[in-house]
């Protein structure tokens, strides 16, 4: 299918390519994120019911470590607010690559001629959408 192609609509649909693959990464960065922050989120409200003299632990790689309330908190605290940054910029991100995804495809399609579909699949980057 590409060997008949216009040398100018082959890198397109390879630019095209790109962006797909990097909509896909970018998608996986984002829900992993989303996973963290939730998780983050959930921890801190479990704080809420805990007495702060209550001996506390945390994961430092493979061992745990005794910690204190206030450090629990702060830590979760600064890894929410860090996260929260991390999703809204993938996010971001992720606009991005879809708008340049559509201006790349209906060039694409200008080249050709207008011709139906797309050469990429019916919904672009990422399928059909994110969470």
């Amino acid at each position: 299918m590409q060997g008949n192609l216009p040398p100018e609509a082959q890198e397109k649909l390879e630019q095209l390519q790109d962006l797909q693959d990097t909509a896909q990464q970018v998608a996986v960065q984002k829900n992993q994120a989303e996973t963290e922050l939730t998780e983050a989120q959930n921890a801190l409200d479990e704080l809420e019911d805990i007495d702060e003299d209550a001996t506390m632990f945390r994961e430092v790689g493979e061992l745990f470590v005794k910690t204190n309330f206030d450090d629990a908190q702060e830590n979760l605290d600064d890894k929410v607010d860090t996260l929260e940054i991390r999703v809204e910029t993938l996010e971001k991100q992720e606009s991005r690559v879809q708008e340049q995804f559509e201006s790349l495809q209906t060039e694409l399609q200008n080249m050709l001629g207008g011709a139906g579909g797309g050469p990429s699949g019916p919904t672009g980057p990422g399928g059909a959408g994110g969470a």
